[in-house]
């Protein structure tokens, strides 16, 4: 998901129409921002939104409005920068950015099983994606497993102390 210091918050899509209009695969909560007159940077400039549609994610951006020169957006990245997220993206309490969470520690029972090294989205749930622990890779544990940002394993994510306080999450390491 990061890209130096820049967040891919969208990937965009196959055109649709003649217009010049393309879906926008979106990696963020926020479609908020995707506003009309919104930039956003892209390996090889900046592309301003003309219009888009949240209800079916299609896109169309600022002189792109034919279906052959909208082709040339397709698999271009979005960025946004952590301060633009930052700024742009209200959090709800006790909610939090993916790149907060990436490389927190997992603590359970006062034991550290691992850190957070990605977040991935399957079928509309957030799976942490630990790296685990060295000491309990030596217990022949798997180097990897998953836990689901799910209240009944998420006890509480504390950012100051770089800590995931998590229950049942040892179960779910074992069993992998």
């Amino acid at each position: 998901m990061l890209q130096t210091d820049k967040l891919v918050v969208a990937t965009v899509g196959k055109t649709v129409g003649f217009k010049g209009f393309l879906k926008l695969h979106i990696h963020s909560d926020f479609t908020e921002q995707f506003a009309n007159k919104s930039f956003w940077e892209t390996s090889s400039g900046k592309l301003e939104i003309e219009s888009f549609d949240s209800k079916r994610n299609l896109v169309k951006f600022r002189g792109f409005d034919s279906l052959e020169i909208a082709k040339t957006l397709i698999h271009t990245k979005l960025f946004s920068s952590v301060e633009e997220s930052r700024e742009f993206c209200e959090l709800e309490d006790g909610e939090f950015f993916w790149f907060d969470l990436i490389g927190l520690h997992i603590l359970e029972d006062g034991e550290i099983l691992g850190k957070v090294s990605e977040i991935e989205r399957i079928v509309g749930t957030d799976y942490l994606v630990i790296e685990t622990s060295k000491e309990l890779q030596e217990k022949k544990l798997p180097k990897m497993f998953l836990i689901p940002y799910l209240d009944r394993y998420i006890k509480d994510v504390s950012l100051e102390e770089k800590r995931v306080f998590t229950v049942g999450a040892k179960e779910i390491l074992e069993a992998s």
